[in-house]
């Protein structure tokens, strides 16, 4: 959109805000790489999907704007925005391609400090022709205080919620099976006495992998939201936060699959689970998701993402039903607009 951005733009911009001198805002323009670093540490670990060598493999035809929150005496990061821009449509939106995007925070940033950053934001993408602006927010159970403090200030600033939707997460502190519904309880016990058991499986079996997870997502008439290619891309770009784990039956085929991404240190995400109709009466995805569930454990995790629960925008009852048996808590997922033109 021919639209840059320099610092002294930026340091204008945030001085009309009275906040501490120290407090300022970086943005930057995505370049041949993809988007920019922030120039001061992060004072938070950045979710994956939020990291700039994640958002350059997002597809994106438009440049990408990124909005860093600034505490300069300290020398650090406290809040992160990548935006991505449609001057075609003049609809700009966070993320690309990704579960989420929006603003993910330091502990102890305020609503105050997070109206700066998105007051920023806002006057640059209406300097740029943007009239609309879309955030897909990431679960409450990633952060409940920062996700709480985003919402206020959205909510202070005109954005209204264009979707909430319900998200399942397991707590791996917990038990797996004392929460299990009974019905699923004597389903896991079935898996055992069938001689089922859970596997880490390895890379190279991606391309096999996938097919049986299309495969069995084709059988319920739905299809999956990323290629082959895709998705081999960011095992090989992502090796450590991305996992391909099983239940075989005990001739070795595969009774169930999933793909599992590591968000953060904290997160785990049951990304693409799969089972063949054929094992329905074993349901072997209650032993793969206590599979993942010790996987988390082992990793000091505290969130085993089940997500949403939704066939075509709509919720999908018989999935809910599912996740809640699993002794899935249900929290908050958000998705806010915005004129701003």
């Amino acid at each position: 959109m021919g639209l840059k951005v320099t610092d002294s733009f930026a340091a204008a911009e945030a001085g009309t805000v009275h906040e501490p001198a120290s407090l300022a805002v970086f943005v930057a323009e995505s370049g041949p790489k993809g988007p920019a670093p922030p120039r001061l540490p992060l004072a938070f670990e950045s979710f994956l999907y939020l990291r700039p060598e994640h958002q350059a493999l997002q597809p994106a035809t438009e440049p990408v704007l990124s909005f860093y929150l600034e505490e300069t005496a300290a020398g650090l990061t406290v809040a992160q925005l990548h935006i991505v821009l449609d001057a075609g449509s003049s609809v700009a939106r966070s993320p690309a391609q990704a579960p989420f995007g929006a603003v993910q925070l330091a502990a102890g940033v305020t609503v105050k400090q997070l109206h700066r950053l998105l007051a920023v934001a806002e006057s640059t993408l209406q300097q740029g022709g943007i009239r609309k602006l879309v955030l897909r927010g990431y679960p409450f159970a990633y952060d409940p205080a920062g996700a709480a403090g985003l919402a206020e200030t959205l909510r202070q600033r005109g954005y209204r919620v264009a979707l909430a939707e319900q998200n399942y997460h397991l707590d791996p502190c917990q038990g797996y099976e004392t929460r299990l519904h009974p019905s699923e309880r004597r389903r896991l016990h079935k898996c055992r006495r069938f001689g089922l058991h859970f596997e880490q499986e390895p890379p190279f079996l991606l391309p096999r992998a996938y097919d049986f997870i299309r495969a069995c997502r084709q059988e319920r008439g739905q299809e999956l939201s990323l290629p082959l290619a895709r998705v081999q891309e960011l095992f090989q770009r992502f090796p450590r936060e991305h996992f391909l784990f099983s239940v075989r039956q005990p001739d070795g085929e595969w009774a169930a699959l999933t793909v599992a991404i590591q968000v953060s240190a904290r997160v785990l995400y049951n990304f693409y689970p799969a089972s063949s109709l054929r094992c329905n009466s074993l349901s072997p995805v209650v032993m793969l998701n206590e599979g993942l569930h010790a996987f988390a454990q082992a990793s000091g995790m505290v969130v085993l993402d089940l997500g949403t629960s939704t066939l075509d925008s709509a919720p999908n009852a018989s999935l809910l039903r599912f996740k809640r048996h699993l002794g899935g808590v249900a929290g908050l997922r958000l998705s806010w607009e915005k004129l701003i033109g």
